[in-house]
């Protein structure tokens, strides 16, 4: 009586569990939670394909990654070339470049966006050296103000595509 009791009852049992499943897997809340976000903002977002509209006078690339510097940075370090860009993480590496008129030294560029301000300490630049001795390349100091000089190039740049997007020149 046990045996026939268990192959009568467990296929009713595999049915009803099969149209139970999708039944209960409708009855899920579309709505936003109100439980704070760890980590998240107070301000209005709308997501988009890359990055997020938090409806203030900051563009950003993807989160965290101030779209002005970005472009500018990359159009500042063009004359080189670049070993990897990275928009999510806001990292660009420019491969050694070798200016025509020095030879025996070549240079490469570490650029790093920060945050999503348009500001000088959203912006790390590091600038690396190398000179040819005895056919190797050996690294050699980098004169401090090169890095400056190629940051400001870049907030101008950052600036200028600004205030060519939005029509001021603030």
């Amino acid at each position: 009586m046990t045996r026939i009791f268990q192959t009568r009852t467990l296929p009713r049992f595999a049915g009803l569990v099969l149209l139970a499943a999708p039944l209960l897997s409708a009855c899920h809340d579309d709505r936003a939670s109100t439980q704070p976000v760890v980590g998240g903002s107070t301000a209005d977002t709308r997501s988009h394909l890359i990055g997020s509209d938090t409806s203030t006078d900051t563009k950003t690339v993807s989160a965290g990654i101030n779209a002005y510097l970005w472009r500018g940075a990359l159009d500042t370090l063009s004359f080189m070339p670049f070993a990897s860009a990275d928009p999510f993480g806001g990292v660009i590496i420019t491969d050694w470049y070798q200016p025509p008129t020095t030879a025996g030294e070549r240079f490469k560029v570490t650029a790093a966006i920060l945050g999503p301000e348009m500001r000088a300490d959203a912006l790390n630049l590091s600038v690396f050296r190398q000179v040819q001795q005895g056919g190797a390349w050996v690294d050699a100091p980098v004169q401090p103000n090169i890095a400056t000089d190629l940051a400001g190039k870049v907030l101008a740049r950052a600036r200028a595509l600004r205030s060519a997007a939005t029509g001021t020149s603030r």
